[in-house]
């Protein structure tokens, strides 16, 4: 049983240090922190998970991002992180599906990410959705996956993904 709750400022070293746990220390020099530099993450998409002992399970985060020469908005879902002792219980699928469904209610229309398509095919994400777009170097093209939350987001947005500003 895990208690879902939106990250708050008292969670944060303790955000930072499962990420750090999950992905290791060098994880912010990935790309993808190019485009969260000097960015707030969406605080209502923020989410930990506790459990019964209120020690912090998983965490996930989102945040804006700006794609091609229009600035169609969109969310870059990640990191999204399990403890090592607590993978294998559905964690990871319990903050993604209910960040995912948040992010429709609040009103965003479009998602990316890189990772894993087999894993997150599952939650709708499609290589093919992201064929237009392209992604900061350096990153693999082919974990470049998208996910319209409304119907025909995607169509006619192309280009570039860049930081919110």
């Amino acid at each position: 049983m895990f208690r879902i709750s939106q990250e708050t400022p008292d969670d944060l070293y303790e955000v930072e240090y499962l990420y750090d746990l999950a992905f290791a220390p060098g994880r912010t020099a990935l790309s993808s922190y190019r485009l969260r530099d000097g960015v707030d993450p969406i605080a209502e998409l923020s989410l930990i998970a506790r459990d019964k002992y209120d020690i912090l399970a998983g965490a996930i985060r989102f945040w804006p991002v700006r794609i091609g020469q229009a600035g169609h908005s969109a969310l870059l879902l990640g990191p999204v992180a399990v403890h090592p002792t607590r993978q294998g219980e559905g964690l990871g699928n319990l903050l993604v599906s209910e960040s995912l469904a948040r992010a429709m209610d609040i009103g965003w229309s479009r998602v990316i990410l890189i990772g894993d398509e087999p894993y997150y095919r599952q939650y709708g994400f499609r290589r093919e959705l992201a064929g237009d777009l392209n992604y900061p170097p350096p990153t693999n093209p082919d974990r470049l996956l998208a996910k319209a939350l409304r119907e025909a987001a995607f169509e006619g947005v192309s280009g570039l993904i860049r930081k919110w500003e």
